[in-house]
Order: structure tokens, then sequence, then C-alpha cells
């Protein structure tokens, strides 16, 4: 069984947002030949996707080639719309959230699905949060790694985490509008550079601010390995120790003290880098994760995972699909 916990899907049609809210800065897909579509932020063209983008029937296919036995659906994170009107964020969240939970009504068993929210503005976030766990029967909802100015240290993001664990819902929390961007325009260097230190950047706040303290039953999962943070704790506990002044302000517990406690996913595309964090987090805490359907990703789930001759038979099971369910809550079913 391998269960991939990191994939994005999108509408294969949605509305013009522009019209539909007053103003400009959203996603439009334009189906420029068939099974193809470009996407543009207003007219500045952003990339182009194939029909695996959208289309249940693709992927699907694809899955039975590989093996794949569950895709999590999630939202492709240019999609999250933080800056915009509550209001307007609110609306495309359920436009978008409607459209996971019909795929995964629509094919039980092969799809789970994690809600987007209007996280700038936390009693809209927690009210369409609660929506899509009771209404839409969604594990949970990807976030981004802060919210516009807020890091994930900010009480208002709280708020939606101490719902999330009240809850029960999975949070997978997923970088994005990268730090630093305008310093890295060549290279693809704000993904290559910019993303491993925004998850960094979330994992830190989340720990030093002191909301796995508070929050102790709340499931979290950061992409992509955990980003650089893995192969920081060294230096980010020597930190702690050293100027406890500003790096324990809010919270005196070991950084270190928190590995194993959230979860992270597979997609580091090295067997040493995933030796290593198994070493550090352990496998019940590490999650088969492709960032599916996306050239950054990997282009053959579990393909790493299963190469690896000196992982056990058990070891490669949990990767491959018993720690995903216990992160999305479906160990029990």
């Amino acid at each position: 069984m391998k269960i991939d916990i990191h994939t994005h899907i999108l509408p294969e049609n949605w509305p013009n947002l522009r019209e539909r809210y007053g103003y400009g800065g959203f996603v439009r897909l334009e189906h420029h030949k068939p099974c193809c579509a470009k996407m543009f932020v207003d007219d500045r063209f952003f990339r182009e996707v194939q029909d695996n983008c959208w289309s249940p029937a693709v992927r699907l296919s694809d899955c039975d080639r590989d093996g794949v036995t569950m895709q999590v659906l999630s939202t492709v994170p240019v999609m999250f719309s933080y800056w915009a009107k509550p209001q307007d964020t609110l609306d495309l969240s359920k436009i978008l959230n409607d459209h996971i939970a019909g795929i995964v009504r629509d094919y039980p068993g092969r799809f789970a699905g994690l809600g987007t929210l209007p996280m700038q503005t936390p009693d809209l976030a927690v009210a369409e949060l609660e929506r899509c766990v009771k209404e839409l029967g969604l594990c949970g909802v990807q976030i981004g790694s802060h919210i516009n100015d807020w890091n994930l240290d900010a009480p208002e993001v709280f708020t939606v985490l101490a719902a999330a664990e009240e809850l029960g819902a999975a949070v997978f929390v997923h970088p994005w509008d990268m730090m630093g961007k305008e310093r890295m325009p060549k290279y693809w260097l704000p993904w290559l550079v910019g993303m491993p230190a925004e998850t960094c950047l979330a994992v830190c706040s989340m720990i030093f601010s002191g909301v796995f303290e508070r929050l102790p039953k709340l499931r979290v999962c950061f992409a992509h390995g955990g980003g650089s943070f893995p192969g920081t704790i060294g230096r980010i506990e020597h930190g702690f120790h050293v100027r406890p002044d500003l790096c324990a302000s809010d919270n005196n517990v070991n950084p270190r003290d928190y590995l194993g406690k959230f979860y992270v996913d597979s997609l580091v595309h090295d067997a040493t880098a995933l030796r290593y964090l198994m070493d550090l987090v352990g496998c019940h805490r590490i999650a088969l994760g492709t960032d599916y359907p996306f050239p950054l990703g990997e282009l053959t789930p579990g393909a790493m995972i299963e190469s690896m001759g000196d992982l056990s038979a058990e070891v490669k099971a949990r990767l491959l699909s018993g720690t995903a369910r216990e992160f999305l809550g479906l160990a029990a079913h």
C-alpha cells in the first residue's frame, strides 16, 4: 500500500476571479490546447500544467501505474490568496474545498482531501475548517508557511491550530511566497533555496513559540522533509543554549526535544538524507509525499524508499502508508 500525502490539484475550471471580486492578483487557467493549460496571475505567466493537475481519471491511471493506493489532495499553494479581502478568500476556499470533497466522494478509498482556509481572518478560517471536517469529510487542511506578515507563532494562527486540535484535523504546512524571492530571480532559486528556508521558518516559529507544548495532540506535517530544519537542528539547538534570552523567551524547552513530535513527508530526493531524517525523527513520523504532479516532486512515488535495501519491510510499509494513515486520522479505519 502507498498513500501519497502530498499531491496538488486544481478544478478544471473556476470563475473569473477578477470579475467576481472586482480586483486582480488571482490565478486564472487558460486551456490553450488539449490536456494542457497555462496558469496566469492576472496576465503574468506562472506555470504550465497538464490534465493530471485536474483530471481524476488521469491521476488514477498514474496511481495504478505506480502502485499508489491513495492520493491526498490539496490545492496548489499559489491559490491560498491570504492577501485578498477575507470574504473573497473564504469564497475561493469554498470553491476549492467543495471541488476536492467532490472528488473524494466520487472515488472513496482512492483520494482523501485537505482543505484551504482564509487564514488571514481566524474566525472565518475556523468556521471553514469546521465545515471541511464536519460537512465535507476532509481529513484536515493545508496552510502556508506564513500568513502574510504573520509567522506561525502568531496568536491569530494559534486560534486556528487550536481548533484543528479540537476537531482532530490534520494540518499540512507547505512553503509558499518565499522569503527573499526578490533577490533570487535566476536559477529557480525560490524553489530550491527559498522553499526549504520557509519550511524551517515555520517549524522554528511553532517550536519556539510553544505551540507543541500548548497543543500536544495537534497533528502537523511539514512538507519537503521539513525543509532545511533537519540539517540545521544543531545550529538551532546551539542558539537556544547560548542565547536563551533571544531563543527561549516564549518556550524554555530544547528544540531538539520536539524531534518526533511532528510529521514530515519523505520528499528529500536523497537516500542518505532520508536515513538521516529517520535517525532524527523516526520512521513513524515520516510519510510518503511526492508533490505530484509537479516536476520538483518524486516522479515515481515511493521509488527511493523501495530501492533502499537496508530498510526492513516493516519500515518501508510504515514510510509508504502507515505514517500517513496515522497523520490523516485513518489509522483506526
